[in-house]
């Protein structure tokens, strides 16, 4: 068959994870309350670390461009799975389908970095906490933060250039509650072996190097925790490192078993399942984890209720 008898322009339909059935509508509430949830959540973190100087450090710095990019990347996402299921409708443009990809890859990508970064910046705080002031000055978190993003972008205008220029001759119903890579890759009727390779170069550099930066930074606070003469402080920093362990761990763990499989191993069902845990429950449980659970965020939660009152008054 010719290459140019491909069609391109047609819209995809995305299988979604709702049918009709009353277990359906349940899950769908439960997915809408998330969402509303995860908005209200990082909004608020956004809002908090912008409004009290007492948070105006590198670290709740890095933390409000988590929330920024939890929001884009679920808002990316959900709303038009929202959208199908009242409508009936599953049918996803060309367009929308590569914009889709775009930003999930440069979010995805962005977040791992960052997450990264966070995990360097707790390292410095707790293992070197008189060269922290140098180490993470403001500059240098401006900068981890802007690298995080750009190369999130530079990493997915390549992969999604690549995705949407493979033919797509077979059914155009991608199984998947938003267009993912691992699923359109199996739309394809030309060998993609090539570009899988070029997924797990890119799964070393944004998934595997970065867990193990984070996994070795808590090794190394732990070890410094272990130390600590106080156990009052011990048993802190061992709550905290190891909420922050579960949350990474639901992060990069179903997003490595997803990328770096071959195309022959992967699964609707599976990806699906998988897919959820990053892209709709991390960014939940994100500001949670890292904020809500500080007794700074807390404060400052406190003293803006306080100020709004009296304001009232």
């Amino acid at each position: 068959m010719e290459h140019e008898n491909y069609t391109f322009s047609s819209d995809f339909i995305l299988l979604g994870l709702f049918s009709s059935s009353q277990t359906s509508q349940v899950f769908f509430s439960f997915i809408f309350f998330i969402f509303i949830m995860t908005i209200t959540e990082n909004a608020l973190m956004i809002l908090l670390i912008h409004s009290e100087s007492r948070l105006h450090t590198p670290m709740y710095f890095l933390l409000s461009h988590l929330s920024f990019m939890d929001i884009l990347h679920i808002s990316n996402i959900v709303p038009k799975m929202i959208a199908d299921y009242l409508s009936g409708s599953r049918t996803i443009s060309f367009a929308g389908c590569g914009l889709q990809i775009f930003l999930s890859l440069t979010l995805l990508g962005g977040e791992c970095l960052l997450l990264a970064a966070m995990s360097y910046d707790r390292y410095v705080a707790i293992c070197h906490p008189l060269r922290y002031p140098v180490l993470m000055r403001d500059n240098t978190s401006s900068l981890l933060a802007a690298g995080a993003w750009l190369v999130g972008i530079l990493n997915s205008i390549v992969h999604t250039s690549f995705a949407l220029h493979f033919p797509f001759c077979h059914s155009r119903a991608i199984d998947h509650f938003f267009c993912e890579v691992p699923a359109m890759l199996k739309l394809s009727c030309v060998d993609t072996s090539h570009y899988e390779r070029g997924v797990y170069v890119s799964g070393i550099i944004f998934l595997l190097i970065p867990f193990s930066v984070i996994s070795i930074s808590y090794v190394q606070i732990l070890l410094t925790v272990f130390q600590m003469q106080s156990s009052g402080a011990r048993q802190k920093s061992l709550s905290t490192c190891s909420f922050h362990m579960v949350v990474v761990i639901m992060y990069y763990g179903p997003f490595i078993f997803t990328y770096m499989r071959p195309r022959s191993y992967h699964t609707p069902g599976q990806d699906k399942f998988l897919a959820i845990f990053y892209t709709i429950l991390t960014p939940t449980l994100n500001p949670i984890i890292y904020s809500f659970r500080n007794k700074d965020v807390l404060a400052a939660m406190k003293n803006i209720i306080q100020n709004t009152f009296l304001n009232k008054k």
